[in-house]
């Protein structure tokens, strides 16, 4: 048996990935950029067994369904083409945050996969070839390779099955002074999964191609502020780029949002006009709100989200590590 034992955390994207490219290997429409989040892990253990007979997953104690059980095996069988592996795999994999509810599990299950996978087979490939491995299976997984502060570009259009496209460090964990609260919205997993939410809003929203013509702008204008370690502009820049995502999504019916989500942004709102808090609001595809705010205001900030109505708890995050091999003790 060969194993190897991976953890990750899942980012909140600041400037947001939203829309694939008509191309093979999930190639993203628009560049993000992303923080990762210590706070939130997913820890994944990979053995290449000659006994078994076919693929194993199973994520947070229970047989993985068909569809995550197909995303892991195609993940594995990259691994295997390119390493000469012919073993089959046995995956354990355990979050410790709500899985496919929107908080990103994608992000940090793929990434610590693919780090676990390439290990286990004796790859010895780069951060960047294991984050491009990532992209092929969760775009916003290549992110999660990487610490602090982190981009992804967007593919070019036309780009073949075997183009690189890995995600890119820009600043380490200490480059900003900032803190990530999550007001969490629920525990149950999402109706509608990140790829179909994307498809529907590119193939009907009236606003997508305002949509991927504007994320981009924001996305340098974005870039730029954290380069100056401007909190404010980063953080009403991201603000813009998740209620621009979600405008053009809602308008093609794909509503992530439930009544939690809306208190949280008015909570959010009035801390900043009636309490002069810095904070701004950022949703992924999913009803949760994470809020970007100072360490100095972080506990005036959390006590506000924790009473707004629906809010079931607030977990808190900073910019934290990359995936990285861990040892036996941490095995699910």
């Amino acid at each position: 048996m060969s194993e190897a034992i991976a953890r990750a955390h899942p980012n909140v994207a600041l400037s947001k990935y939203w829309g694939k490219l008509p191309s093979p290997g999930n190639v993203p429409a628009v560049p993000s950029l992303s923080i990762t989040l210590e706070g939130l892990s997913t820890v994944t253990r990979v053995r290449f067994d000659a006994s078994r007979a076919d693929d194993r997953v199973v994520i947070g104690g229970r047989d993985a369904d068909a569809a995550a059980r197909a995303r892991v095996v195609a993940l594995l069988d990259r691994v295997r083409l390119a390493s000469g592996e012919s073993r089959r795999a046995e995956v354990v994999s355990r979050n410790d945050f709500p899985t496919a509810s929107g908080l990103a599990s994608s992000a940090s299950g793929f990434a610590a996969l693919a780090l676990a996978a390439v290990r286990a087979a004796g790859l010895d490939w780069d951060a960047s070839r294991v984050s491009d491995l990532a992209r092929r299976s969760s775009a916003s997984a290549a992110r999660s390779v990487f610490a602090g502060y982190v981009e992804l570009p967007a593919g070019a259009p036309g780009a073949s099955e075997a183009s690189l496209l890995p995600a890119r460090a820009l600043a380490g964990v200490d480059h900003m002074p900032l803190v990530v609260l999550v007001a969490v919205a629920t525990d149950e997993a999402k109706a509608v999964g990140s790829s179909e939410g994307m498809r529907e809003t590119l193939e009907r929203s009236p606003y997508a191609a305002a949509w991927l013509d504007e994320a981009p702008r924001l996305h340098a204008r974005l870039r730029e502020a954290l380069a100056a370690r401007d909190f404010r502009l980063v953080g009403e820049l991201a603000e813009s780029s998740a209620l621009a995502m979600h405008a053009s999504a809602i308008a093609a019916g794909i509503v992530y949002w439930t009544g939690a989500t809306i208190e949280t942004l008015a909570t959010v709102r009035k801390l900043r006009r009636d309490h002069g808090f810095g904070a701004y609001a950022s949703i992924d595809a999913g009803p949760h709100v994470k809020v970007l705010t100072r360490p100095a205001d972080a506990a005036g900030v959390r006590a506000a989200l924790e009473a707004a109505s629906g809010v079931r708890r607030v977990i808190e995050a900073r910019p934290g590590h990359g995936a990285r091999l861990v040892t036996v003790e941490d095995a699910p």
